[in-house]
């Protein structure tokens, strides 16, 4: 229980930096301080309520893993620019028109999967965790300097980031599930010894009377709507489904030693309830939500998943949601210390990501997608005197890092899929067969469909196997026609030839019956195409036989 608790703890702690986008928005809304603290605690409710439910599956809601929701910053820009022009109402109004579109896209998750192929969900969680790490970087640059002391602010955040990496490498037990608490500890204390405790404070928490408990003040809850942001709106709610699908699959692939696929299940449950909980949110009068793909890194990286964390964290959420004094004491934290979480839950999601991305084989076209989508995202952190420059609806469409990679990404990808190879066919001459030609072309084929490595091996393998049986031992006469083709979630390979059809022992022929028999090699053959390829069929029709090759992807 204490080492849940300790999780539950450090999760809250690496999410407190997020905090500040109800903040800023509320700012923008020219909202008052006992109105902006109002709807950074009904954040904090929805986030308990949507943690559960995100956690614990009910029936199609929920991916039952530890992917928590918090406020995010996909839907901070559009809010900003909503805030502006009709208040807190219009961001209510518009978020919840954001979730709507949420919760209609989960249960098409499963057929939009080819629109939306692994490189784009390591794209998604690579620009998360480089927009997470380039915020941690600047929290601990702004730490710095302080009157009479330049340098310590900075490396109280170092040394907070130093010791969450030191205990996260070297730690054993406690130490290394709790690396990020107790990194946190030994920069609070620096910062204590420096002076430099509750530097972060946000000006507006405090003029916020400090009581123990305290329902939320409601009078900001309403909501409008305005067809100038239904573009931006229905963009973040695209967004916060890839990004989620992405967090979903870092904890699956973290979870399971032996996965290779993701579970679409759990991803449309997962989208469901991010999006119900964006919905529940807007509902009673705080910020949009989205899966923390910092809490997913941080799960991975200290290998902590229960569920109970989540219960543990849906408590404290629901405790500093109706406790201003709890709540103001999370935020005076240091500026630097939360910058150091964040840098390290980044420094996993990208290595995520890059991994995601690198699952699949990679051909010319999903080169450029991989990299212009990634260029995109940066050019907004690189260059934002170019984004500045554009109109205020497209600056509320392209703003951010993950909206404009996304959008570039998803936009090549529907572009090059125009002419892109589905279907490969290939004729095999028994006399001058060329085994490095049959794995060259297998390989050609599976980079063009962005095919998994380990499948496209099995592939090329079993034709292989098929296509040396067949010349040398099963009486074939005339060439050999090979077919293969990819629809996302199965390769299926075809072999046509003049001859008799190939049997599939279930059974491993024996050494005395593949010498005694004459057609031994053959079925020793078809037993081991039965084991390399998830299905496996084989008819004959006028004297021609065509092998089937099924390969689940």
């Amino acid at each position: 229980m204490t080492l849940v608790l300790l999780s539950a703890l450090q999760q809250v702690l690496a999410a407190a930096p997020l905090l500040t986008y109800p903040l800023l928005v509320a700012q923008a809304a020219g909202a008052s301080p006992q109105t902006t603290a109002s709807f950074i605690s009904l954040t904090l409710l929805a986030t308990g309520a949507a943690t559960l439910l995100q956690c614990h599956r009910l029936g199609p809601v929920g991916s039952g893993f530890l992917c928590w929701p918090s406020a995010t910053v996909l839907y901070l820009v559009p809010s900003l620019a909503a805030a502006k022009i009709g208040g807190l109402s219009l961001v209510l109004g518009m978020t919840l028109v954001a979730a709507l579109i949420q919760v209609a896209l989960a249960p098409l998750m499963r057929r939009l999967r080819p629109l939306f192929p692994p490189e784009i969900a390591g794209i998604v969680v690579l620009l998360v965790g480089i927009t997470s790490g380039a915020m941690g970087v600047r929290m601990i640059a702004s730490a710095g300097p302080l009157p009479g002391a330049a340098i310590p602010p900075i490396a109280a955040a170092l040394l907070a980031l130093a010791v969450m990496t030191a205990l996260n490498v070297w730690g054993r037990g406690a130490l290394h599930i709790g690396c990020v608490l107790v990194g946190a500890a030994a920069g609070m204390l620096a910062s204590v010894r420096f002076g430099m405790a509750g530097e972060a404070v946000p000006p507006v928490a405090v003029p916020v009377q400090a009581t123990l408990f305290a329902w939320p003040d409601t009078s900001h809850l309403g909501w409008s709507f305005h067809a100038a942001l239904l573009v931006p709106y229905a963009v973040s709610a695209l967004a916060a489904a890839i990004k989620t699908s992405g967090s979903i699959v870092i904890l699956q692939s973290a979870c399971d030693p032996r996965w290779v696929r993701a579970d679409m299940r759990s991803v449309s449950g997962g989208v469901l309830a991010d999006g119900l909980g964006t919905m529940l949110s807007a509902g009673i009068g705080g910020l949009g939500l989205n899966t923390s793909s910092s809490a997913a890194g941080l799960a991975a990286a200290t290998g902590m998943h229960s569920r109970r964390i989540a219960s543990a964290i849906a408590l404290m959420c629901l405790l500093l949601g109706l406790s201003p004094a709890l709540g103001l004491l999370l935020m005076r934290i240091p500026e630097g210390v939360l910058g150091a979480a964040l840098v390290f839950s980044a420094a996993y999601m990208i290595v995520n990501g890059v991994q995601i991305v690198t699952s699949r084989l990679l051909d010319t076209r999903r080169t450029f997608v991989i990299g212009l989508g990634v260029l995109a995202g940066l050019s907004v952190e690189l260059a934002p005197a170019m984004i500045e420059a554009l109109p205020p609806a497209a600056r509320s469409m392209f703003g951010t890092p993950l909206v404009f990679g996304t959008l570039v990404a998803l936009g090549m990808n529907l572009i090059f899929r125009i002419g892109a190879t589905r279907v490969g066919r290939l004729r095999v001459e028994p006399d001058t067969r060329d085994t490095a030609q049959i794995d060259a072309w297998i390989h050609a084929l599976g980079a063009a469909w962005g095919a998994r490595r380990d499948v496209i091996e099995r592939v090329a393998f079993g034709v292989a196997q098929a296509v040396e049986v067949l010349c040398d031992d099963a009486g074939t006469s005339g060439p050999i026609d090979v077919s293969a083709s990819f629809d996302e979630f199965n390769v299926r390979v075809r072999m046509s030839w003049q001859g008799p059809p190939l049997e599939f022992p279930e059974q491993r022929p024996s050494a005395d019956e593949i010498i005694a028999s004459e057609d031994g090699t053959r079925r020793l053959a078809g037993f081991l195409l039965r084991r390399i390829a998830d299905r496996v069929s084989c008819a004959e029709r006028a004297g021609r036989s065509t092998l089937t090759l099924r390969f689940d992807h």
